[in-house]
Order: structure tokens, then sequence, then C-alpha cells
């Protein structure tokens, strides 16, 4: 049989001992190494001694690493090693790996915390000295500026076997239902509470704990302007007053949640005269028009409920906005008869923001019309939570739930690693900066590299056609720019 031209003398050999694949853990290593992540974990993590000891700091960063490049357990994580062996001669076994997550246990979750949110510290006045300085969010064509954005979102991570803590959910499946905390400004994943598969939505404990946890690792400054998002989960007493007690004498809290629509929020939206219905508008600030396939012209609206439905008992000062959009076919099956019968489908904000303040800073932000886009923004947290779950949350290796619970944290700290070789080496590459997990694997991660040693001097060589490798060397020298932490 004829060879098919490309294969014409080819020659396959395994006898190369200088290749380096994966070579982007230099720059996640790099960055834990630069910012003081590295050295701090061996500090927090239980020390050992004899010749045979391995450091557990080191390898909690090296499994943290594995699990940013795509591994998804512990084995993927020890046999990603060997593509690293030029690089790190000493390669963390599996069984060493487990024993590093067997040591995290409560006492020392809380100093890896502690650990994460001094680094964070570190990270953040890192990216206020950039070119570009913090990075601020951008809602209806208006530039949030000097406000933190947190959103708070659960998911439910799917598995096959009966695991420690694995239940049916409310969705019909069957596995476990975390509860995460993101920051808008930079995707980091600052809170990720390992929950049983039957835990309730809106369960005011759960949302009480990761607000303190995410609260705890921001670094925030001094009377600090904090906006929380979180969607229908919210919508509770519980939960809402929580929030209103979060304003300090220095930090004020604003928050805008989903409300779930009733028979009486409903009997208020009919009271609405048509007047009071104005445009809402898409995040460029533009007008945001319905696709009429009639050709008329119609358009998302919004208005002000607060002042016709009945909020005794609720805090002080929310307000409740409603919009409306013509239902989909999709939608259909879970009209009330209420929609049906004006044909719109209805959704409720309930905020504290006040209509003639609104956010410092940004003009117009105490209207309708904004604070319905606000919401609507929070939206892009369920692209933070698929981030996240294709970086280690995806999928729970063990039964044992503190293992578990000890891998969640492994990958959160994969995903800071993530976010802050994005934000401190990729600022001059945004397209690569806010790629996909898959996206910035397979471009910059994964990129394979020779590796040679001349004169004291390490080089490692990337292919100079790939398409990507200018922003892999640029990426490389702004990490040596980096500030030693120690």
């Amino acid at each position: 049989m004829k060879g098919s031209g490309w294969d014409r003398r080819l020659v396959v050999r395994a006898d190369d001992r200088n290749l380096v694949g994966h070579a982007g853990i230099v720059l996640l290593r790099k960055v834990a190494d630069r910012v003081g992540l590295t050295i701090a974990l061996t500090r927090a993590l239980p020390q050992g001694v004899g010749p045979g000891w391995r450091d557990r700091g080191m390898a909690l960063v090296q499994l943290a690493c594995a699990i940013a490049l795509g591994a998804r357990n512990v084995l993927e994580a020890e046999q990603l090693q060997h593509h690293w062996r030029m690089l790190f001669p000493h390669p963390v076994s599996d069984s060493t790996l487990w024993r590093t997550l067997e040591t995290i246990d409560g006492p020392v979750a809380v100093r890896v915390e502690r650990v994460r949110a001094a680094i964070r510290r570190v990270v953040w006045t890192l990216l206020a000295l950039r070119p570009g300085g913090f990075p601020w969010i951008t809602v209806c064509g208006r530039d949030l500026l000097g406000w933190y954005v947190l959103d708070l979102d659960a998911t439910i991570v799917a598995c096959t076997s009966k695991k420690e803590g694995a239940g049916g959910t409310f969705k019909g499946t069957f596995g476990h239902m975390p509860l995460g905390a993101w920051v808008a400004n930079t995707r980091e994943c600052v809170a990720m509470l390992l929950r049983p598969g039957n835990a309730a939505p809106n369960d005011v404990a759960d949302h009480r704990s990761v607000l303190a946890a995410a609260l705890r690792q921001l670094p925030l400054p001094l009377w600090s302007k904090l906006l929380i998002r979180i969607d229908g989960a919210a919508f509770s007493h519980g939960v809402l007053e929580h929030l209103q007690s979060l304003t300090t004498s220095r930090r004020r809290v604003w928050w805008v949640t989903g409300w779930a629509v009733n028979d009486t929020d409903e009997a208020a939206i009919a009271l609405l005269p048509e007047h009071v219905w104005t445009a809402a508008l898409r995040q460029d600030g533009e007008v945001h028009e319905i696709n009429n396939p009639d050709g008329e012209r119609l358009f998302y609206q919004v208005a002000e409920l607060t002042g016709v439905r009945d909020l005794a008992g609720w805090p002080a000062g929310m307000r409740l906005i409603v919009r409306r959009v013509k239902p989909s076919r999709r939608d259909a099956k879970q009209l009330t008869a209420f929609e049906k019968r004006t044909g719109w489908r209805y959704q409720i904000v309930a905020t504290n923001i006040p209509a003639h303040q609104g956010l410092s800073g940004v003009p117009g932000s105490g209207q309708v019309w904004f604070l319905d886009a606000l919401y609507r923004d929070h939206a892009e947290v369920e692209d933070r939570v698929k981030a996240t779950k294709r970086i280690g949350l995806g999928l729970l290796p063990s039964k044992s739930w503190q293992l578990n619970a000890a891998w969640v944290l492994a990958s959160t700290l994969a995903a800071d690693l993530d976010a802050w070789t994005r934000l401190l080496l990729l600022h001059d590459e945004p397209g690569l900066a806010k790629s996909e997990p898959e996206t910035i694997r397979r471009k910059l991660y994964h990129l394979p590299a020779r590796l040679t040693s001349h004169a004291r001097r390490r080089t490692l060589h990337l292919d100079q056609t790939w398409p990507w490798a200018s922003a892999f060397t640029t990426a490389w020298h702004h990490a040596m720019k980096l500030p030693d932490v120690t």
C-alpha cells in the first residue's frame, strides 16, 4: 500500500530528553512564587522531617498548577508533571498529593484561606500599579469606577457514585451543590462552599457563610464601595436582611437580587399605568429592542413597582423593579394566567440602591433602566461558574467529604493562579486574558518547548511560527518584572 505522502521517510523515536510539554507551567508557577503564594503555603501547611519529606506547600502549588492546566483528578495531576520533569526534576507523586489533601482539615483550611487573602492583597496592589490600573466593570455603557462587585451563585457537580454528601438536587440530578462567590472586576473565585446535593438553593446560613468567607478574602480599602448581586436564591427575608446588615461605618454595601414573582406581585403589576413603562437598555447603553418578525418596533420595558407593592416586613429602603419581555416559545409552558392574558413575561429585581442617589460617581444609576441592566449583567457569573468547573470543580475525585472539600480548595487556588496570570501577565493581550480555559490552554498553557543549557543559562525555546509565541514571551517578561514577595 502506497504512503499518503506526508509520512514519506518519517521515523518516530522516543529518544529526546530536553522537551517540555505544557510550557505554560512556567507562567503559573512564576506567578505563584513571585506573589509569595508558594512560601506562604509552605508555612501554613504542616511541616515534617526526614530525607523523604516533601514540602506540602510546594506540592499544593504543583497540584493547583496541574488543575489549571486541565488535571481532573490527582492521578492526572501526577501524570502531567512528567511533561515538566526537565524544569521540576522531582515530581510529586500521587500518594504525596493525596496526603497533602488529607492534611487540609478545618484548621489548616482556615490558615490556607488566610494565605489566599494575604496574597490577594499583594496581587490587587500590583493590579493598581499596572498600566490601566485596577479593572472596573462597565454596565449599561457606564464605568463603575471605585466599585467592587461580588456575584454569588450555586452550581451542581454531578457524580455517578455514592459519595459522602451526594444527593438528589432540585433539578433532578445527583451530586453536590457548592455555593461560590466571584469578583466581577477580576473574575476571581474568592469563596466556594461544598454543600450536599439536596441543599436548599436559598439557604440563609449557607449564603451568610459564603458572604463572610468572600468578605474576608477581599482586600477592600477603608470606606470602600461594595455591590453584591445574587439571583433569585436571595429571595428570602433572612438573606435580604443579612445583606442589609453588611453596611458598616467604614463600608457601604448595596445589593441587587432576584425576586420570585407571586400573585401579590402580579396584582401590583396590573395596577401600573401604561405610561410608566420605559424602554430597557442593553449593556452598551443602547435601547434593547425586541426582534419582531412583523416589523413593528417593540422594546423590552421596565418600571418601578415600589410604590404599588406593599413591602411591609421587608428591609427598609428596598425597591422593586419589574421588567417585561415578550415570552419565547420555550417560556410558553411556564407562563402564569396573568402573563398569558397580558402577553408579557414579568421578572422582578429587588435592590436597596436609592433612586435619588444611585451608586456614587455613576450618573443615572438609580434609574430603573440602569438597575435592570445591572442585574442582567449578573448573568456573566454563569460564565465564571463554567470556567471554575473546568478548572477542577467539575469533578470531585474522592468518596470522602474532607478530601473533596480539600480538592475544592485546591481548585479555587488553581482558579486564583489562572486569574492572576491573566491579570498580571496578559493585560497586553485582552483576547487571551478573557478567553475560556480551553482556549488559553490551547494557545498558551499547552505550548511545547525545548529546554537547552549553555554558559550557565537555561533557555526555553518556543516555536517562533506559533501565533501566540510573542504573547508567551511578553508574559514571561512581565512575570520576571514582578517584585519578589517573601
